[in-house]
Formats: structure tokens, C-alpha cells, sequence
């Protein structure tokens, strides 16, 4: 891009972390060439940063995902791990494109990240993330771990430590490495990394050496990880609990350690080892038991809230966007969406966000309970998908204004002043987009007040926050843990966990929790 991209490349570790990406990259996809929409501002994402130019043997131009992603043996469906678009299995058959990086204004380039596959899958047909993927990969992107699998009883990824031993291995980690470098000497100005990280399996293990490795090895760039959770659990399976909290707590302080921040993304009620219901969206119609709904609703949050980092102009850059969230060793924060944003048609965004009264406006995504009640430390705010001519009110001359917000001559300031009035003494940092999400199919109908007819776009009202509802959050995970009688999970521990693993990470989880408890925000 002109004025050099400020590249991310993504990292995708575990099957959930699969349909998130799927659905991530398939609304990148549709949003290529389509910034000359009449609705749409020409340009406000780049899609530079996410994407790299390559070209085949054959002379072809290609556009594909700056992507690394690692999953398990029987993973992949009828997906090819050197991807499809390249045609060749030696890795070493894709030419970095040497030129200068442009802006894609208009058609993308020949072969874009988007030749479609010819049929658009069932949601009953889909087993497996890449059932549903409309976007080639490069063939440096799979990473299959090949001695355990996805399907089955036995040779699962279950645990911490089997994850971590997994990038010690010479075979693993050198590919890894490889593929980093292959990645990171094509960029010109690489701002960060963004880790997409299973923590209820043995994948937080891997996403915890992963980070480790960038950290080590690219000190001084931005390192954001969102921690996935599949959908609601169940009390009857004790042992898949277990595992699941003593992975999530490993992988959340292992990843806080070496990530510049890191934030948990689900739709669970909770955390720990107490099943709560799944989050209530009020425009959404969504099935938690399926990782395709659940996926879905994840990406479209992440697709919002990753805004500031992927601007056209201005940009926030990642390391900025962590320095602004977690300061004073509040590295872990939360998220929260409302998907769609409600904007009734005739209401400008002054009615719309008075309508909310003094509620959050969001539903949360970190299972970190309701935020009502709750005290933000600082926070990053994105509205999209809100046409211009309704960003401010247009109120008949001699109208009297129903609040301060209807007298705000910019959508800009609309949003800034709600923020101001909803949390008075925060740091809040906003961003305001034309660009709407897109959900066109394979995106599931989920959109419960809209017609039958297929819904393409949506606006989305996303944020990142540093919140008090973390500080019982972490207490809860290491209640939860001093209750189990470490004896009876052998099994986790022999895959490489000591019990002074357990007592340190209890201390650290106690210690995190400490930085939520009370205390000012940024700005008292």
C-alpha cells in the first residue's frame, strides 16, 4: 500500500480457533472490491494489512491471508494442507511478489484470496472448519500436527503440557520458525501479530510456547491473543471439565505473559467450573451447541473490534492499542458486541443510543458475567455500518433537542459524548465506520427480526475493555482450582505439568486478580 501496510500476521491455533478463522477470513474476502459500494466510505480498511501479493509459477497474481494456522491430523476435510491455489507441493513453488505493496481500489487482483468453491455448504453437511472456508490459502499456511488427531478417543491434544511439548519438539517448532520468517522478511512494516488461540484443550499449551517464540524472537512488536471457548459445557463430564478450566487457567496466564494483551472470547457464561447459560443477544437467533453459530457471532465481534489496527488513515497501532488497555499490568481485558447495532429505520444514531438508557450497550463475549455493576478502566470502542445521513439527529428547526447527543454536529461526536455520559471518569478511545459487516452466506442466517431474504451486511457496535468483572473472574478460576484434588488428574500432570506449576500459577492468577480489584481509572 502507498505510505507502506502496517502488516499483521495471524496465527490460528486449534479446531475452534478454525471456524473462527474461516468465518474471519470469509468476511475479508467479501469485503475485497466492494469499498465502491454507494453506502460505503472508499478505503477505510486496509485490507493490506492482513493479506500479501504472491504470484504462482504460472505468472498469476495471487492475494491470500498472511496466515499461519496449526490444527491436527483428520482436520482438514477434503482441503489440501499445501491449499489449492498454487497447484504444486513444494512449498518452495510460491514466489514471494517482489514489487512494491499497492492499494487494492476496485477489482482485487486476478486470483484473489476468492476464486469461490462451486457450492456454498449445508449447515448440516459441516464437521469441520475448512467445510465452509471460501478463501485460498498460501502453502505456507497449514501446519498439521500429525501425532495426534482430531477425531477419536484416543491421541487427542487434551492437556497444557502435551501442548507446549508439541512446539519443543525440533519438527515442530523449525517449521514454525520457518514459516515466520517466510512471512515476516516479506514485510515491510510488520506492526504485530494476532494469536487465535484455543484455551480449552492442549492448544493453550501451543498458543502459550507460540507466544513465547515471537516474543523472543520480535521484541518490540504487538502481540494481541484472543483466547477461544467453544459453547456451553456440561456438569455430567467431569474430566473434560477439569481439563478444560486447568488449560484455560494455564493458557491465560501463560499467554498474558508473553502477549502485549490478551482477551478471551466466548459466548459461555463463565469461565469456571460452574455451567451458566450461554449470552442473549436480542436480534440474534443462535444454536451455543454449534461451533459454526457460535464461530460466526466471535468473528463478526473480532472483525469490529480489530478495527483500529487495520485503518486506511490514522491507524492505532497494535502496540498502541495494548499500551491504552492495559496499563498498570492489566493485560487481560474483555470484549462485547451488539450484532446487529438496532437502528430502526427513521431513527438517527442520537435515538438509537439514548435508547439504551443507562444500560451497557453490548452483550458480553469474555464469560466474564454481566458487566452491569461493573467498573471500566479504559476503553476501545468501534461502531460500524451506520449510514452518514444518520449519524446526527435532523431535528424540525425550533424542535427542542431530547438530549445533549441530538445536538452534536458530527457522528464522531455523537459517539464520544455517549461514551463521556455512559462512563464519565474512562479513557475511551472511538472509532466511527461506514463499513458494515459482512454476513453474506456461508454466514448462518441468524438474524431473527430480518426478512427471510438473505441479509448481506449488518452494523456491528464492538468494544475492548479493561473491566473490574475480571477481578472475580480470575478469583473464581483459582477457587475453582484449589478445590481439585490434583491426585485424581494424574493424567493432566503427567503430560508435563509439576505441582509447583499449579501452586505458582495459582499465586499469578490471584496476583492478576488483585490489579481489577477497585482502584481509578487512566484518566482520575
Amino acid at each position: 500500500m502507498a505510505g507502506g501496510a502496517r502488516e499483521v500476521l495471524t496465527l490460528q491455533l486449534g479446531h475452534f480457533a478454525g471456524f473462527v478463522g474461516a468465518h474471519w477470513w470469509n468476511q475479508q474476502d467479501a469485503a475485497l472490491g466492494r469499498a465502491t459500494d454507494a453506502k460505503e466510505s472508499p478505503g477505510e480498511l486496509c485490507p493490506d494489512v492482513l493479506y500479501r501479493t504472491g504470484r504462482t509459477l504460472h505468472g498469476q497474481d495471487t492475494y491470500t491471508p498472511r496466515l499461519i494456522l496449526m490444527d491436527l491430523k483428520g482436520s482438514l476435510s477434503s482441503l489440501k494442507e499445501e491449499g489449492g491455489l498454487y497447484r504444486d507441493k513444494q512449498l518452495d513453488a510460491a514466489i514471494a511478489w517482489q514489487g512494491k505493496l499497492t492499494t487494492h481500489k476496485g477489482s482485487p487482483p486476478l486470483t484473489t484470496a476468492t476464486t469461490p468453491k462451486p457450492l456454498i455448504p449445508t449447515e448440516a453437511s459441516i464437521r469441520v472448519w475448512s467445510d465452509f472456508l471460501r478463501v485460498h490459502l498460501h502453502p505456507r499456511s497449514i501446519c498439521m500436527i500429525q501425532k495426534y488427531n482430531h477425531d477419536g478417543e484416543a491421541g487427542r491434544l487434551e492437556a497444557f503440557g502435551q501442548g507446549e511439548s508439541v512446539l519443543k519438539e525440533p519438527k515442530y517448532q523449525e517449521e514454525l520458525e520457518d514459516r515466520l520468517h517466510f512471512y515476516v522478511e516479506e514485510c515491510d512494516y510488520l506492526q504485530g501479530f494476532q494469536i487465535l488461540c484455543d484455551l480449552h484443550d492442549g492448544f493453550s499449551g501451543v498458543g502459550a510456547k507460540a507466544a513465547e517464540l515471537l516474543q523472543d524472537e520480535y521484541s518490540g512488536r504487538g502481540i494481541i491473543t484472543w483466547g477461544l471457548l467453544p459453547g456451553p459445557y456440561h456438569r455430567g463430564e467431569a474430566q473434560r471439565n477439569i481439563y478444560r478450566l486447568l488449560n484455560t487457567a494455564f493458557g491465560l496466564m501463560h499467554l498474558t505473559t508473553h502477549s502485549s494483551l490478551v482477551c478471551p472470547l466466548s459466548l459461555g457464561g463463565s469461565l469456571g467450573l460452574r455451567p451458566e447459560p450461554p449470552v442473549n443477544f436480542p436480534y440474534l437467533h443462535y444454536d451455543a451447541t454449534l461451533p459454526f453459530h457460535c464461530s460466526a457471532i466471535l468473528a463478526t465481534a473480532l472483525d469490529t473490534v480489530t478495527v483500529p489496527y487495520r485503518l486506511c488513515s490514522s491507524p492505532v497501532s497494535m502496540v498502541h492499542l495494548a499500551d491504552m488497555l492495559s496499563f498498570c499490568g492489566k493485560k487481560v481485558v474483555t470484549a462485547g458486541a451488539t450484532i446487529p447495532f438496532p437502528l430502526a429505520p427513521g431513527q438517527s444514531l442520537p435515538d438509537s443510543l439514548m435508547q439504551f438508557g443507562g444500560a451497557t450497550p453490548w452483550t458480553p463475549l469474555s464469560a466474564c458475567g454481566e458487566p452491569s455493576g461493573t467498573r471500566c478502566f479504559a476503553q476501545s470502542v468501534v461502531l460500524r455500518g451506520i449510514d452518514r445521513a444518520c449519524h446526527t439527529s435532523q431535528l424540525t428547526p425550533g424542535t427542542p433537542p431530547p438530549s445533549s447527543l441530538h445536538t452534536c454536529t458530527t457522528g464522531e461526536e455523537v459517539l464520544a459524548q455517549y461514551l463521556q455520559q455512559q462512563q464519565p471518569r474512562v479513557m475511551s478511545s472511538s472509532h466511527l465506520l461506514l463499513t458494515p459487516c459482512r454476513v453474506a452466506p456461508p454466514y448462518p442466517h441468524l438474524f431473527s427480526s430480518c426478512s427471510p431474504q438473505a441479509v448481506e451486511t449488518i452494523p456491528v457496535f464492538g468494544a475492548l475493555c479493561s473491566s473490574s468483572s475480571l477481578h472475580q473472574t480470575l478469583e473464581a478460576l483459582a477457587r475453582d482450582l484449589t478445590k481439585l484434588d490434583l491426585r485424581r488428574w494424574a493424567s493432566f500432570m503427567d503430560a508435563g505439568v509439576e505441582h509447583d506449576d499449579v501452586a505458582e500459577l495459582l499465586q499469578e492468577l490471584q496476583s492478576l486478580a488483585q490489579c481489577y480489584q477497585g482502584g481509578d481509572s487512566l484518566v482520575d
